[in-house]
């Protein structure tokens, strides 16, 4: 089967030239809009300069690319880099103080904040997005629409032995082999995963796939018409004409992946809030605030663009009060 090449670069640079475009029409066609508002504010500020340095999360990063790139049209001086190695991986760096800003798609745990309040790193949480982890089939899969919690659980939790979709518990699925690819140990996919389907986070089998780039997952549930794998909704939507999105059922029947069943809380457990933290140090820079502040205003031109779910009016409003007061308080 032909796979398609990803690469999240041209992805997210041709997303930059498309939201530039959309935003540009907006301030057109009404003047009053709240990132309208944003955009004229951070035209007239005084040109910024230096390095902003990023990492984490395979899912959120491309999202912090598209905020750099659209950036980068309003302050061409502020250099924004964009590492990806994981949710676990970038809050290592974070807490050793290597980063600006760190990444997330889970919330920091106890310990990575036991190591960031060591190193005496303060931060502050800022909600930018919605995601729905998407469990993905091979297209020529035409059994399987939809799973169970349970059954996931089952295929997924730790010593499984279910090699075959023959073997999937309460199912007539055929004698198909069945491959598992999914994300590595550092990745905040595999905590949420792990920790809503099976219960606990970080148990699940390891006889399977295991990668940090989501299209070595893609390459491996494509490459087998048995393969199954999961990852973020974004990841799914770039390459859905080779993918399968299975629907989940929560207990409540089965609910397909989307940006309304994600918001609405329908596609119950596996919808999930994505995070940028922001070393408060950092913070005291103009750039860094400006760039925050850019971000946090136009998340809706941004999550759009990049296929993400922008979060709720509620949301929204919240981390832009969560920015401000780390700002003022500085």
């Amino acid at each position: 089967m032909h796979l398609r090449p990803v690469s999240r670069t041209l992805l997210v640079a041709s997303l930059a030239v498309f939201v530039l475009a959309a935003a540009g029409c907006g301030r057109e066609s009404d003047s009053s809009g709240d990132g309208d508002a944003a955009n004229a504010a951070n035209n007239s500020e005084e040109a910024l300069s230096g390095r902003i340095q990023a990492d984490g999360s395979s899912t959120v990063g491309p999202l912090t690319s598209a905020a750099a790139e659209l950036y980068r049209e309003v302050q061409p001086g502020v250099n924004v880099t964009v590492g990806i190695s994981g949710t676990g991986g970038g809050f290592e760096r974070f807490c050793r103080g290597e980063t600006d800003i760190s990444d997330a798609s889970r919330p920091i745990d106890e310990e990575e904040a036991a190591l960031c309040a060591e190193a005496g790193i303060e931060f502050t949480e800022l909600q930018v997005a919605i995601d729905a982890l998407t469990v993905v089939v091979n297209t020529e899969n035409d059994w399987a629409d939809c799973l169970t919690v349970e059954q996931l659980k089952a295929i997924w939790e730790p010593g499984s032995q279910i090699d075959n979709w023959s073997d999937v518990p309460d199912a007539d699925f055929p004698d198909v082999a069945m491959p598992l690819a999914g994300p590595g140990t550092d990745s905040g996919t595999f905590d949420y995963f792990t920790d809503e389907v099976n219960g606990e986070e970080g148990a699940s089998r390891t006889d399977y796939t295991p990668s940090e780039d989501d299209n070595v997952i893609v390459q491996a549930v494509t490459g087998d018409p048995g393969g199954l794998g999961y990852f973020g909704f974004t990841y799914y939507e770039e390459n859905e004409d080779t993918l399968k999105a299975l629907e989940i059922d929560g207990g409540d029947g089965c609910v397909a992946p989307s940006a309304d069943t994600a918001r609405s809380g329908d596609y119950s457990p596996l919808a999930r809030p994505l995070f940028i933290y922001v070393k408060n140090e950092s913070l005291a820079r103009p750039e860094v605030e400006s760039f925050v502040g850019y971000f946090l205003e136009n998340i809706d031109d941004i999550a759009g663009a990049a296929l993400f779910i922008p979060p709720s009016d509620e949301q929204k409003a919240e981390a832009l009060a969560t920015f401000e007061a780390a700002s003022g308080a500085r």
